[in-house]
């Protein structure tokens, strides 16, 4: 009688054991299952709602039909020998292998780099300059900040328009009552001086936007820094050259790109001052390309021209920001 009673004990505990050890390979299945991850996107590790992607597609819509695709219509007139009106024949390189034989193109190039390269340094010297002034513990300095900020937000051809005023009158008669040879013309009408006022104008305007970034750069240094720097018995200039600048140093990447991009394209400052003259010795690349692509009957040609002064903008910023890169690394 006990073992019968035994064995149905057995035969009872049999299938309890089994269910038991049904359940705890299910928990542990359940439990060593890797756990699902959430859906990141290709470009970063955070998790991304698709919501954010739908968003922006609108956006990137506009941005491609507004941009992108009159580019690459531009590419392709740049081919052919297009007048910007009728029937054009595709004629292959042509415009391109024309252009570096132009000396007036040239003679554009040249005279937009050099330019273009005074435009950058003196902006660039000035604005740190005020940023820094303007940074320091000085009287009124948020109104001197709206004062200096002001020549950007006016419109460009009608400064302009001003300030061809001044250089072919005013300065000249001031040049002549203080008895100074060179000061007693005007210096438009001159081939060897009429790229001053075009520097002029461009740096009295693009200082104040320059400016803004550098003050923004100047808001991100601590001024424990400072402080440290002071208790050590650092002067002003080596505070300047061995904190100030090298913190900066960012700012400084995106000012000198953003203001050689700008000086690049000089365009208004010639309309309004010198209209490419005289002689066309201050044409500018988009002024002739502007000019003679749309009134001069070269559309097509002129677009290559745009089409190649894009490369050239592209690799003048791509070095730089090498060049920054390199700079930072190697601090």
């Amino acid at each position: 009688m006990s073992q019968t009673t035994q064995s149905a004990g057995v035969r009872l505990a049999a299938p309890a054991a089994s269910n038991g050890m049904n359940g705890s390979g299910a928990n542990g299945a359940a439990a060593t299952r890797p756990a699902r991850k959430a859906k990141v996107s290709k470009f970063s590790h955070r998790h991304v709602d698709p919501a954010f992607y739908w968003m922006a597609v609108p956006a990137a819509i506009l941005f491609g039909i507004l941009l992108y695709w009159p580019f690459l219509q531009g590419v392709g007139y740049s081919f052919t020998n297009s007048q910007g009106y009728g029937k054009a024949d595709f004629i292959g390189f042509r415009n391109y292998g024309a252009l570096f034989q132009d000396e007036r193109v040239g003679h554009a190039y040249l005279f937009t780099f050099l330019i273009s390269i005074a435009i950058t340094v003196c902006v660039n010297l000035i604005a740190l300059f005020l940023a820094v002034a303007l940074n320091s513990h000085i009287a009124f300095k948020n109104g001197f900040r709206a004062i200096f900020f002001i020549p950007y937000t006016l419109a460009v051809l009608v400064i302009g328009y001003v300030f061809r005023y001044l250089f072919m009158t005013a300065i000249p008669e001031m040049g002549q009552a203080m008895h100074i040879g060179w000061l007693s013309q005007s210096m438009i009408t001159s081939e060897s001086m009429a790229w001053f006022p075009i520097v002029f104008l461009a740096v009295w305007q693009g200082v104040a936007y320059s400016t803004l970034l550098y003050l923004a750069g100047l808001q991100t240094i601590d001024e424990s820094v400072y402080e440290a720097a002071s208790i050590d018995g650092s002067n002003a200039w080596q505070t300047f050259w061995k904190i100030t600048f090298p913190l900066i140093g960012p700012f400084l990447t995106i000012n000198l790109v953003l203001t050689m991009k700008n000086a690049m394209n000089t365009f208004d400052q010639v309309v309004a001052l010198t209209q490419g003259g005289p002689n066309s010795s201050t044409e500018t690349v988009t002024y002739l390309i502007f000019n003679n692509g749309l009134t001069g009957g070269e559309f097509a040609y002129q677009t290559a021209n745009a089409v190649i002064f894009f490369l050239v903008l592209v690799v003048i910023a791509a070095i730089q920001l090498g060049i920054s890169a390199r700079t930072d690394r190697s601090k």
